[in-house]
């Protein structure tokens, strides 16, 4: 998680600490439809300004969202301006410290039961065939050399170091410091993104130890399930963004993840 998206998720959920502002929020959140400043002030039992303050700074924070709707039965000319309404913002805000990453967790378990349920496959061979293919398809953001669109055969663009979270996002943060042909940028830009993904990646004498796991809560009672499928995931990771650079194995131990990645010279 880069330092800006950490600081804006948890100014977030930081609103919340303020009593008044918390209680707005419970009382839009509760309600069946959308609700009005005059609603929220009366609902909670501050003033009109209090709750227009707070109710304003919940939509900045991204917690609450607006729409501009007329009551009922008022409509053409001389009806007045739309009255300004909030409702639960649709996106998802939660802070997690370690980093965890329980819904990758979730979303690679369910395509993994689709896909043994369509194809017959064992539940455990699917789950590490989508892991591995989730893998590479992060690993696009850290390819030691990526040609683009329209380029002429042979040449390459710039790799990419942006957050694993751009990737999932189809967003691409380039990073064009990162030479393509340094394979230390490489491990680099890999090390990026795997702090983006929660495993805290530490480069030392040749290997990169990921001192923490983004499944964490699943292994004390899940342990082989979780270590096969970090080790898929990170397979596909480094078979697509450092070809022949990195390399995966399972080697667990306390207080870290199960694998660790080994530089090839």
């Amino acid at each position: 998680m880069h330092a800006d998206d950490l600081e804006r998720r948890a100014a977030g959920v930081g609103l919340l600490a303020d009593p008044v502002r918390r209680d707005l929020y419970r009382y839009v959140v509760d309600q069946p439809a959308p609700v009005s400043r005059e609603q929220a002030s009366v609902g909670v039992g501050v003033a009109h300004h209090v709750a227009k303050f707070h109710l304003d700074r919940l939509v900045e924070a991204g917690l609450l969202e607006t729409e501009f709707r007329r009551p009922p039965g008022r409509s053409g000319p001389g009806a007045g301006r739309p009255t300004k309404l909030y409702r639960r913002a649709a996106a998802e805000v939660a802070v997690s410290l370690p980093l965890r990453r329980y819904d990758l967790a979730g979303s690679l378990m369910a395509e993994a039961i689709d896909s043994a349920a369509a194809t017959g496959t064992p539940v455990l061979t699917a789950l590490h065939d989508v892991a591995a293919a989730r893998g590479a398809e992060l690993a696009a953001m850290v390819a030691n050399a990526v040609v683009p669109d329209g380029a002429p055969d042979g040449s390459t663009g710039t790799a990419l170091a942006g957050s694993v979270d751009a990737a999932v996002e189809g967003r691409s943060d380039a990073d064009p410091d990162v030479d393509p042909e340094e394979p230390d940028s490489v491990v680099t830009a890999a090390c990026a993104a795997l702090t983006d993904l929660g495993y805290e990646p530490l480069l030392a004498d040749g290997e990169i130890t990921l001192r923490s796991c983004p499944f964490h809560a699943l292994v004390a009672e899940h342990t082989s399930l979780v270590c096969g499928l970090n080790l898929a995931l990170l397979e596909g990771f480094v078979d697509v963004g450092a070809p022949g650079q990195l390399s995966a194995r399972l080697d667990p131990a306390e207080g870290r993840c199960c694998v660790v990645l080994s530089v090839r010279s």
